[in-house]
């Protein structure tokens, strides 16, 4: 039984579930829509709601950082395994333009991207990795743009 909870506990469906529950997601009303099976990708959503809007009645910016935070991480530290180490390093946004309605972001992480991960990192090496992410509303038109460094390294 317990094996069974432990791995859909890790599955991409268990960690997409548990995502759309965790405090911060759910307390800014972000949804992570899809984790890809193999964990190369991802999609997550916010509506606006009255508990996610700043004073002027847009999506509060906290709010949209905080959907697009953890996912890289996620999707790497599934992705590449025990053997390595992946922590968030830094995060800057910049704000385009007002956000109204429901907003997404999609991250995608390539094969090519995964081997040069794999090939810095082969001895132990540190790996500053740098992917921009961008929201965009239902029109498509670009809300905000976040650029995150992780750090990568494989455990010696």
């Amino acid at each position: 039984m317990m094996s069974k909870l432990r791995n859909w506990i890790s599955s991409p469906n268990g960690v997409r579930k548990i995502m759309n529950v965790y405090g911060p997601y759910a307390g800014a009303g972000v949804k992570v829509t899809h984790i890809a099976d193999d964990y190369s990708s991802a999609s997550v959503e916010m509506n606006l709601h009255w508990y996610n809007t700043n004073y002027v009645g847009t999506h509060f910016g906290g709010s949209l950082y905080s959907m697009v935070d953890p996912i890289y991480m996620l999707l790497l530290m599934n992705t590449l395994g025990k053997d390595y180490i992946v922590w968030d390093k830094s995060a800057c946004i910049d704000f385009i333009r007002p956000g109204k309605g429901r907003v997404t972001a999609h991250f995608e992480l390539t094969d090519e991207r995964l081997e040069e991960i794999r090939t810095a990192t082969a001895g132990g090496e540190k790996m500053l990795l740098q992917w921009d992410v961008d929201i965009v509303d239902e029109k498509g038109e670009l809300v905000a743009r976040v650029n995150k460094v992780l750090y990568v390294r494989k455990k010696r």
